[in-house]
């Protein structure tokens, strides 16, 4: 908008139309998105033999999707490309021989999809640290390194993700699947998801005094992930039960974790917005405005994926059981996440839920995730007992 002014010396107010959506685009966001596209057609190309025509839409789907993604946030554009070359790196160091992962030095020690793993959670715990030392000392230093931390190891954890699923297709085709079928490959894709929402919303509000609230929730995931590792052996590569073997894992469980990680993520802002509201690091956080909304945005996002995924759940058990609902206690219990989600979003929509009450609910909220998600598993026995601990 613009002042002129008029013959008679009174001001006339101009407004510029903003740009249109597409023409807000520069030429860096067209060319990611022709190497998105040419990505998806070449893979189509290669491998669409060995596809059902499901598995071909979501691969066509694809190349939009993350196109849009990383026009919306930048960050995107650089993060697949560094992503997609260690692990096109890795995989060409294997040169189809799974053994080598043993005897190739970049491969033993940085991306064999176990080590890549390892570092992403040591990445994780130092991104922690460098977090709290940059809130408690007012540090931008501390709060910096946190950042570029926690950046690197989404960078790990992601090409992890990606050997990992080439790793499995060279035991067997008959083993090969996407890594996100049992505990530990879970674990990795909520800390991954989590971040990423967290490192979203850092750049959102150009705040990172958030990150020592919200990665120590992935701290504890990566932790629990390194002794199940150990006392499990649970990075060995399995084939898929029955039940598994379908193309709604692909789609259903990526979906479900969105929702876990963001309801996380809520939680662990509510904390800190809990703190601040009693009068605690009142000069370091940002403002309980701020707070609310990322608060309230990360639920919305989660519940949206979370409804899709219960949903897609729903259609997968009519085609592996027989049943749309069994009652199965991880149905149940994700019935009771979304009732929990579906309340908190009723109350603040229709009565303006906000403050303590929704920082508390949101909170608590955290608990009811966890034992859907964990303790289910430990506790409890049903139609989903392979994901068991």
């Amino acid at each position: 908008m613009e002042a002129t002014q008029t013959p008679q010396g009174a001001q006339a107010q101009t407004y510029r139309q903003a740009p249109g959506y597409f023409k807000r685009l520069d030429a860096f966001d067209w060319v990611f998105a022709a190497v998105l596209l040419g990505a998806a057609l070449f893979a189509l190309n290669r491998y669409g033999a060995y596809m059902d025509i499901y598995e071909k839409v979501i691969l066509v789907l694809t190349a939009p999707t993350f196109a849009a993604l990383g026009w919306h946030w930048k960050p995107v554009r650089w993060l697949m490309p560094v992503v997609a070359l260690l692990s096109f790196w890795a995989i060409s160091m294997y040169d189809h021989n799974l053994a080598a992962a043993n005897s190739k030095f970049f491969l033993k020690y940085m991306l064999s999809s176990q080590s890549a793993i390892l570092w992403m959670s040591t990445l994780f715990v130092f991104s922690t640290v460098f977090y709290w030392v940059g809130l408690a000392s007012r540090s931008n230093f501390g709060s910096s390194v946190g950042s570029k931390l926690c950046w690197a190891a989404v960078v790990l954890g992601w090409t992890g993700m990606m050997v990992r699923w080439y790793e499995s297709y060279m035991i067997g085709a008959d083993v090969g699947h996407i890594p996100v079928s049992n505990l530990y490959e879970v674990f990795i894709l909520f800390s991954m998801i989590t971040a990423m929402f967290y490192l979203y919303y850092e750049q959102h509000y150009a705040t990172r005094q958030l990150g020592a609230f919200v990665l120590p929730v992935i701290a504890a995931a990566v932790v629990f992930l390194l002794w199940y590792t150990v006392s499990r052996d649970a990075a060995d590569i399995q084939p898929l039960v029955p039940a598994l073997q379908s193309w709604w894992m692909k789609i259903h469980v990526p979906a479900n974790f969105i929702g876990y990680g963001t309801f996380a993520l809520a939680a662990m802002v509510g904390s800190a917005y809990l703190i601040k509201s009693h009068g605690y690091l009142e000069d370091r956080l940002p403002s309980l405005e701020v707070l609310d909304d990322v608060m309230y945005k990360s639920i919305s996002v989660g519940f949206a994926f979370f409804t899709v995924a219960t949903i897609l759940g729903a259609l997968w058990a009519a085609e592996a059981w027989g049943g749309y609902w069994s009652w199965d206690p991880k149905e149940t219990w994700a019935l009771i996440v979304w009732l929990n989600y579906a309340a908190w979003l009723h109350m603040r929509l229709m009565t303006g839920l906000r403050g303590r009450v929704a920082a508390w609910w949101a909170l608590i909220g955290l608990l009811v995730t966890t034992f859907a998600f964990l303790g289910v598993n430990m506790f409890l026995s049903g139609l989903h007992s392979y994901g068991k601990l």
